[in-house]
């Protein structure tokens, strides 16, 4: 039985490495294991050095720490967002859906 949520986000400002340029992510709903080392209210807090840890975890294509480091504020600020979200029960997501 797979539970994978996924969303996609597109960046503000795309990463650039080398010749590879990221202009849009899609993250993944953790396990439990992937959360492995974080405290849940700092990640709940938006705390910038809890999704440098879960971010590399959650990304396809996969974040490196250094791009984690790299976003731009609002698109962190999105990103971050999300991953909140997903810790969110259905229905509250589903209340968040009909009042966008």
């Amino acid at each position: 039985m797979s539970n994978t949520q996924t969303t996609e986000i597109t960046l503000e400002t795309p990463i650039v490495r080398g010749e590879q340029r990221i202009e849009r992510i899609t993250l993944r709903k953790p396990a439990a294991g992937e959360l492995r080392g974080i405290a849940l209210a700092e990640l709940l807090k938006l705390d910038v050095a809890a999704l440098h840890v879960v971010l590399p975890r959650i990304t396809n294509p996969t974040l490196t720490a250094h791009d984690v480091g790299q976003l731009d504020l609002p698109d962190l600020m999105t990103i971050g967002s999300e991953v909140v979200g997903f810790f969110l029960p259905k229905a509250d997501r589903a209340a968040l859906s009909l009042g966008a």
